[in-house]
């Protein structure tokens, strides 16, 4: 068309805003359409509706991740925080059985302390900005804040309903509670945990999640209707569900790829892990493990992934790069292995023994049981702090 044909000019200013976007969003020069700061919320949402968001357009206030082709970059050994560099390193276990907290000299591999606590501590979290770890008294409706300075009890506990589980999102602007009898996710201020927004959910049990790489949505587990979630982060909404095609599924903890590009969910019953495609959200397929697959914890190169397999006292080991599982470790005296996290140095994997009132320490090149250490009843969700990254994620210890 001949650009100075008189019927482009009945054109509106809009329509022509409009189109300049479309040609020119590719390249980034949405500003050079002349977009009016009215018309410009308007004709980006035309522009992005349709398009996938960019690698870089993560959410609002998220701390972009250090590698766009790894979430776990910033997680490397001995890379800690300026905030916890001067930490002393403890394990931190919470019994459920005995409402009390087991403190552990992972040098000496000892319990040096216990810290009492509230009715049916479940987890042991690291906060987003590294400073306090709360722990999540279940039936006590309370959350413990110890300073990981001293390894001590850090103030009252602090009145939360139905803390089965805690995270936090990737930009810190909110703490969310997995109730998990209450049925409900729920978003509060991550200082004062104070409630800010509860998302009802109609599953049952909800209990554990994991982040995408741009932080937009997470992927949620409900242990006991055999569910999967998916929860728009800021608009603080679930936006998916769907049934694992397993009958008696217990899905438990989840974890996202170095890649950004899977989740994976252990399934005590399904005795594997699922492997789940984030963005599709459809259905996941099952990778079996081991009887009582429950925990999953990434190695310090982001290479390989440790799942505990609680029902018959083993770890199996994924590799990420061969997309398959490689080894398979057996602790010498069976046991229960639950829930845990990989020390600083990356060389050893902490995990409770559920059911057997003690703490293993695997060596992580070899599978060798370092050490196995007694501790309360019922030990399960244990935090190895400090870690490295630069904010957490919650959990026993998610960082990026």
């Amino acid at each position: 068309m001949n650009p100075h044909h008189k019927p482009r000019l009945f054109l509106t200013r809009r329509t022509r805003v409009a189109v300049c976007a479309a040609l020119f969003a590719a390249s980034g020069l949405l500003a050079a359409c002349g977009t009016p700061a009215d018309d410009t919320s308007r004709a980006d949402l035309a522009v992005k509706k349709p398009a996938k968001p960019k690698e870089d357009d993560g959410l609002p206030g998220m701390p972009p991740v250090l590698d766009p082709k790894d979430v776990y970059a910033a997680d490397r050994p001995n890379k800690l925080s300026p905030v916890v560099k001067d930490f002393p390193s403890r394990v931190y276990v919470p019994n459920t059985n005995s409402n009390t907290v087991s403190v552990i000299d992972p040098k000496k591999f000892e319990v040096i302390d216990t810290i009492k606590v509230g009715t049916q501590p479940q987890h042991v979290v690291p906060s987003w900005d590294l400073k306090t770890l709360w722990v999540n008294n279940n039936r006590g409706h309370t959350l413990t804040p110890i300073d990981p300075k001293t390894a001590k009890r850090r103030g009252p506990d602090v009145e939360v309903h139905d803390p089965y589980n805690l995270y936090f999102t990737p930009n810190g602007k909110h703490a969310v509670v997995m109730a998990s009898l209450d049925r409900e996710l729920v978003f509060r201020d991550p200082q004062t945990m104070q409630r800010k927004h509860t998302e009802p959910v109609s599953c049952y049990g909800v209990n554990h999640a994991d982040f995408s790489a741009d932080g937009r949505y997470f992927i949620v587990s409900c242990e006991f209707s055999a569910e999967l979630l998916k929860v728009d982060t800021e608009k603080m909404k679930v936006v998916g569900q769907q049934k694992l095609p397993f009958e008696g599924a217990m899905p438990q903890d989840v974890k996202i790829s170095p890649d950004g590009k899977t989740f994976y969910i252990a399934d005590m019953m399904a005795h594997g892990v699922w492997v789940l495609d984030g963005e599709k959200f459809t259905t996941p397929k099952l990778m079996p493990t081991g009887k009582g697959a429950h925990g999953l914890y990434v190695s310090r190169d982001s290479k390989e992934m440790y799942i505990p397999n609680r029902g018959e006292g083993t770890i199996s080991v994924f590799d990420f790069t061969k997309n398959k599982l490689t080894k398979k470790w057996r602790l010498p005296d069976g046991g229960s292995p639950d829930m845990g996290g990989v020390s600083a140095d990356g060389k050893v994997l902490w995990l409770s023994g559920r059911y057997d009132s003690e703490v293993y320490a695997i060596d992580t090149r070899t599978g060798v049981q370092l050490a196995k250490i007694p501790v309360g009843g019922g030990p399960h969700g244990l935090a190895v702090y400090p870690q490295p990254g630069r904010y957490s994620l919650g959990h026993t210890g998610v960082f990026r």
